[in-house]
């Protein structure tokens, strides 16, 4: 058996063996803990969602309606930290300590700023914040809203610095470190939600306190570790003086990876929500079908979304270096294990969907609707998400992020908009349309970005100069 998976997953263009920086068991202790860690982040969310539905009707909408804001500025504070993570690896790849600990400490620095923006922001303006983005709702619903953006804008800081943190962990390759810190404060979190909601009947700020004690549980902790001395070759260490001052040029690497992420993060969202109003328009068992339907597509891709971090880490250390042709390999033995994986996992997902399908309280028609999508999203997920989401990382690992951001929102408004109105409103098909037009979306962006990787234009780009 690992002979096989040994053939299937390497290139046929090899290097010598003292250029791979990354072994098959580096990968495999890289891997590993980015997949665990992701799939315990959708294990929580759906507990999370579990306990919260007790704390009534008001309460779960105040927190589903928030966390859409919400989601809007982690997912910003996620770009900040793939575009440092970007520039740190480039710097362990080309050995240049100094300048390593220093990217690390700007990017910790430009997180803690941002953050405590984005906080002071929605702290004085919460209640117009709320109005200008749901209206009128019911004022329970309303003062919930209220509560909870409150509580969660004090984390928007620490999430941000534990994101900034991971990234420089898993930039070095420790993705042990940041998995166990994840399965720690989600255990804490866990349990605070059920102090919150069953002991002390807090309402909304039963969900709310105990992620704001997770995150900075997380935040702390990162950077003590962070701040360690280091304790393998080539890391990088945070320091004071690396964290409190302002070096322009750094910054501008910085925020030349991260603010084009950004603009695609942003987009996507913005995407999300346009579609769910279109959703909407296809009636109650549809809705219900697609809301069940992307608790499973969540699940399905997390190897996708976990070897797509993996990439970030092995290119940027072989574009550090100078050695665009040990990146090359790494890139295409990357994407045949994601390739293998996705394919892999997609199937389990797709075998388990019935049994687990039993378990919800659903119409034979919804269910129905719902084995469908499933099905629909796993096949082309499996096949097309390593190309258009884990390759994309690679390229923008080496730099390439104009490229993958023009491809990118292109694809989503282009693509994914036009045709789910397209497919699901003048065609009839629903959701089933709209989930054919996010298949499209991947397809258009893996032919972009395979071509990009085969011409090799993403080897010419300089991220550290």
């Amino acid at each position: 058996m690992r002979g096989l998976i040994y053939r299937l997953t390497e290139p046929a263009g090899t290097i010598p063996d003292e250029r791979k920086i990354f072994s098959n068991h580096d990968l495999k202790i890289l891997i590993v803990p980015l997949f665990l860690e992701q799939f315990l982040e959708v294990l929580v969310g759906v507990s999370d969602t579990f306990m919260v539905s007790y704390a009534g009707e008001a309460a779960v909408s105040g927190v589903s309606l928030v966390n859409m804001f919400n989601t809007v500025f982690i997912f910003l504070f996620s770009a900040l930290a793939a575009g440092g993570a970007v520039v740190v690896s480039q710097y362990i790849g080309s050995r240049d300590e100094k300048n390593g600990d220093l990217s690390a400490g700007q990017l910790i620095m430009i997180a803690a700023v941002f953050s405590a923006a984005v906080t002071v922001f929605s702290l004085a303006l919460n209640r117009q914040i709320l109005r200008l983005l749901f209206g009128e709702v019911d004022p329970d619903v309303m003062e919930a809203c209220v509560t909870y953006l409150q509580i969660s804008a004090y984390s928007y800081p620490a999430i941000a610095i534990y994101n900034a943190g991971a990234a420089v962990c898993r930039s070095m390759g420790k993705t042990g470190v940041t998995m166990n810190i994840s399965l720690a404060a989600n255990g804490i979190n866990i349990a605070g939600n059920a102090v919150g909601v069953f002991v002390l009947h807090a309402g909304v700020a039963g969900v709310a306190y105990p992620s704001l004690i997770a995150r900075t549980f997380s935040a702390v902790i990162v950077l003590f570790l962070c701040f360690r001395k280091k304790r393998f070759p080539h890391g990088v260490r945070l320091a004071w003086n690396t964290i409190f001052r302002w070096e322009s040029s750094m910054v501008k690497r910085i925020l030349g990876i991260a603010v084009p992420n950004g603009i695609e993060n942003g987009l996507f969202q913005l995407t999300k929500v346009a579609l769910s109003s279109i959703t909407a328009l296809f009636g109650t068992v549809q809705i219900a079908a697609n809301g069940v339907a992307q608790s499973f597509w969540s699940v399905a891709a997390l190897m996708g979304t976990a070897l797509g971090l993996a990439f970030v880490t092995v290119i940027g250390q072989c574009m550090g270096a100078g050695d665009t042709e040990a990146a090359e390999y790494y890139m295409k033995k990357l994407l045949r294990i994601t390739l293998l994986a996705s394919i892999l996992w997609n199937i389990l997902i797709l075998a388990v969907t019935p049994l687990v399908l039993k378990g919800y309280a659903l119409s034979d028609e919804t269910a129905d609707l719902v084995a469908v999508l499933v099905i629909i999203h796993n096949i082309f997920n499996a096949l097309f998400y390593p190309l258009s989401g884990a390759l994309a990382n690679g390229l923008r690992a080496a730099g390439d992020v104009r490229y993958t951001m023009y491809v990118s929102v292109f694809s989503t408004i282009g693509c994914r908009v036009v045709f789910s109105i397209l497919f699901g409103i003048f065609l009839d098909l629903g959701v089933i349309g709209i989930a054919f037009a996010m298949c499209l979306d991947w397809m258009i962006r893996a032919m972009f970005f395979w071509i990009r990787f085969r011409r090799g234009k993403w080897k010419e780009f300089r991220v550290i100069g």
